[in-house]
């Protein structure tokens, strides 16, 4: 048997991923059912419980796995990162229409209708799927008519496959956002969570986890004397935190010190975070 990493694998005792049989032990071996995230974000918890830990979190139009589903709660794996954990089961709808288009913006509203005017039925995150059917005008307002029936701004969207060119100004895009552990959305985010965020925005889809991160996303990068060999887009690893450079000085990250996304000098950050978690643990161009 070869270890498994629980976030990545779907496995317990009494229950695991066909396609893990052989690799570990558990009474039984299932195929996972196809769902779909039907809520503008799904928190993913550790155990099957209110109470439990916040891992990450899906956004609307997510696909998942689902493994067992029991109380009220479904044990899935997100189809996009691997992720493994317990979303509540009113969170999940079939895979109906095909996603289209993705939330462009961070943050847009749903509308009954294609009309501003009307009282909203939600809200999406940055990075959202939808299924767009057509598009329809009012007042000079250009919406996407959406599978659901429902109306979204239609340039708040763009289509899957037409992705920005720099993950950095995508994440500039997040400041002030307020921070939120295991948060993955531009309601609420933590530092890896906006590393992946703005990168699914760039076309790259990347793991969850700050140390899954720093074990394998791009190379390691060597920073030269006082710091001077980082780029924009170069990732800072610390224990358990994750910043992006968005110059050769300066980092923007989603960190527990301010509360949200913010700038931060990466010498200030270095001694700042130092007194408590030691200094950088690694350095890598994406």
């Amino acid at each position: 048997m070869t270890a498994c990493d629980r976030r990545l694998h779907a496995f317990r005792p009494d229950l695991a991923d066909v396609r893990l049989e052989g690799a570990v032990e558990a009474g039984r071996f299932v195929a996972g059912r196809p769902a779909r995230v039907v809520v503008h974000v799904a928190d993913v918890l550790r155990e099957p419980r209110i109470g439990a830990g916040l891992d990450t979190q899906l956004l609307y139009g997510d696909d998942v796995e689902v493994f067992d589903e029991a109380g009220g709660w479904a044990w899935i794996q997100s189809v996009r990162d691997g992720y493994v954990g317990y979303v509540p089961s009113p969170s999940l709808g079939a895979r109906m229409d095909a996603t289209t288009h993705l939330v462009n913006v961070p943050r847009t509203f749903l509308y009954p209708a294609p009309d501003l005017k009307l009282p909203r039925h939600g809200e999406l995150s940055l990075g959202s799927a939808v299924a767009v059917t057509g598009f329809a005008e009012t007042r000079g307002t250009r919406y996407a008519m959406l599978s659901t029936g429902e109306a979204a701004i239609a340039a708040h969207l763009r289509p899957l496959g037409d992705h920005a060119s720099d993950y950095v100004t995508v994440a500039e895009t997040l400041l002030m956002t307020p921070y939120l552990w295991g948060g993955a959305t531009a309601f609420g985010i933590d530092c890896s969570g906006l590393v992946q965020l703005a990168m699914r925005m760039a076309g790259r889809e990347v793991l969850r986890d700050s140390d899954m991160q720093a074990a394998g996303l791009g190379e390691p990068v060597e920073p030269g004397a006082n710091h001077s060999g980082l780029r924009r887009g170069d990732l800072v690893f610390w224990k358990g935190h994750v910043a992006i450079m968005t110059d050769a000085r300066t980092m923007i990250h989603a960190n527990g010190h301010t509360m949200m996304v913010s700038r931060e000098g990466l010498a200030e950050a270095i001694d700042r975070i130092g007194y408590l978690y030691g200094g950088p643990t690694g350095f890598r161009r994406p």
